[in-house]
């Protein structure tokens, strides 16, 4: 009896192990890097409303950042999101070549596809335009790589990233300027306040 309750325990055992040791995907990386900036707009192309004002652009934004997905490919842990304004944020994004989506209503998909970033480093990515299946800096020299480092000023590191196509300097950068890395962004207003009429 002893030796069947053994036998059917081990056999259990060796499924449980077996199967822990089949099951791979993706994991959250030990260096992870966090990406951070914000979208100016969308190419709708044909789909772009003709008439604008200052009032129906801010709404049409509102609504249409409100409703864009983004996330990694191959790393569905990824956390963050698009904020109204248009910000974004993406914590634990895995260093090396990654490739960004973003999905707005009735837009096709735009990648931004990072290459070669090293661990631990923070991408701010200001002033993108989604387009059919990329995205275009329309502000490539506020792009910045930043590594924190024990120093007192930033400096760069000799060391080079691509950016949706642009080559982009790692930038050194003191501990205490890092601290910013996991917020998000401050967009700048692309529309003047409506006037109050007491």
């Amino acid at each position: 009896m002893n030796i069947k309750r053994c036998v059917v325990f081990f056999l259990a055992l060796l499924t449980i192990t077996c199967d822990s040791a089949t099951k791979s995907g993706p994991h959250v990386a030990k260096e992870p890097i966090s990406v951070r900036g914000w979208i100016t707009d969308v190419d709708a192309g044909e789909n772009a409303a003709a008439y604008h004002t200052i009032e129906t652009e801010s709404a049409r934004k509102a609504s249409l950042f409100h409703d864009t997905n983004v996330w990694v490919e191959n790393a569905p842990y990824v956390s963050g999101g698009v904020a109204e304004t248009g910000a974004f944020l993406l914590l634990d994004v895995p260093p090396g070549n990654v490739t960004i989506t973003f999905t707005a209503p009735n837009a096709p998909a735009a990648h931004l596809v990072l290459a070669g970033v090293p661990g631990n480093a923070d991408v701010f990515v200001p002033s993108m335009l989604l387009k059919k299946g990329s995205v275009v800096l329309l502000d490539p020299k506020s792009v910045k790589v930043r590594m924190a480092m024990q120093i007192e000023k930033e400096v760069p590191s000799g060391k080079f990233v691509t950016i949706a196509g642009q080559r982009i300097p790692i930038m050194n950068t003191p501990i205490a300027q890092m601290a910013d890395r996991h917020d998000y962004p401050m967009a700048p207003a692309t529309y003047q306040p409506l006037a109050k009429v007491k």
